[in-house]
């Protein structure tokens, strides 16, 4: 049996279906459940896509969903890793597989022999390690969790953007890589914007996020222009949807822009060796750590990112070696000229 999620015609709910039996009663009354608490389609979709992964394993291994404990875990743990899965994706996996374990049975995923637990905070009670803000409860069973390897932010540097700049050849590629770079909206944030999300009169912007928040950002005269340019020169007049940025050719002219099409447009891009890392989520990191750079305090870049949590926030502030080298020759050179004055 193989399983994949496809959307149900009757409801318009993402299902996870197996070619066999057909959908799967239980993960379709979970993922309802979470549609109904008010989550975002798109965080509903990705419940479902992970389940997949899940419901595989449990086919590939014949063990069954409520009969499974919390030590035989660590076998999924293995076999996503022996796919090539990363650490996070493994975590909400792990995560998605309890919550409808406990959706299903009504209980906890049980422990028993052979069951890993996560060490607790290692100095015990305290304050978080990050900002010193806020108490850490103690916490005594903890769930499995793989260890996430921590990875410094590498923006683009100014020559790629001047270089992925050059390359576009359409106002509304240009609007989108100026409202990515000088904004830091994710992808499906630029995808989902409205032509009343722009307000020019106020120089901002009304983005959805993550979790149907709402947040609102600056605009520059820079995204403005570029905005303004690809409305008046290039957006068809009869749109079939109210999103900012729609298709331009072809037989959905006037829809809105998919995820894959936003992907193409740097696709292309990245064939040059110098735009190898170029990609839409490249543009926010690159967002976020030249605020960090200019000096923007923690919680004004948390609120404009859109981040729920400031240690997300943080990673921009932990700046790329190559700024930790520029700093360094710099303090050097004054060093070295303090030296020089006193002999």
């Amino acid at each position: 049996m193989t399983f994949h999620v496809q959307r149900d015609a009757r409801t318009g709910l993402r299902v996870v279906v197996c070619d066999d039996a057909g959908p799967v009663e239980d993960v379709s009354r979970f993922l309802e459940s979470l549609t109904l608490r008010g989550l975002s389609r798109y965080t509903v979709e990705a419940y479902a896509y992970d389940l997949v992964v899940v419901y595989r394993w449990l086919e590939m291994t014949s063990k069954r969903l409520e009969q499974l404990r919390a030590a035989e875990l660590l076998e999924f743990v293995a076999a996503e890793r022996e796919r090539g899965a990363a650490p996070r994706s493994i975590n909400r996996r792990l995560t998605t597989c309890r919550l409808l374990y406990r959706f299903c049975t009504g209980e906890k995923l049980s422990g028993g022999p052979g069951a890993a637990s996560v060490s607790a905070y290692y100095r015990g009670q305290g304050r978080d390690r990050d900002l010193g803000l806020h108490a850490v409860k103690r916490v005594g069973d903890l769930s499995l969790r793989v260890k996430v390897p921590h990875f410094l932010v590498e923006p683009l540097t100014a020559d790629q953007v001047l270089l992925l700049l050059r390359s576009l050849r359409r106002y509304r590629d240009l609007a989108i890589v100026h409202v990515m770079l000088l904004c830091g909206l994710r992808s499906r944030e630029v995808i989902d914007l409205g032509v009343d999300d722009v307000c020019s009169e106020d120089s901002r912007l009304r983005v959805f996020g993550k979790g149907a928040k709402q947040r609102v950002v600056p605009l520059s005269d820079i995204v403005l222009e570029a905005m303004h340019r690809y409305v008046r020169l290039e957006r068809p007049p009869r749109c079939r949807d109210e999103n900012l940025f729609v298709v331009l050719q072809g037989k959905r002219r006037g829809c809105s822009m998919t995820p894959a099409g936003l992907r193409r447009i740097f696709r292309y891009r990245r064939k040059e060796p110098q735009l190898s890392n170029a990609n839409p989520h490249r543009l926010r990191h690159t967002f976020g750590a030249d605020m960090a750079r200019a000096g923007v305090r923690l919680p004004i870049l948390q609120k404009m990112m859109g981040h729920a949590h400031p240690q997300t926030t943080l990673r921009y502030v932990n700046l790329a070696m190559a700024d930790v080298a520029s700093e360094y020759s710099r303090a050097m050179r004054e060093i070295e000229r303090w030296y020089e004055q006193s002999t």
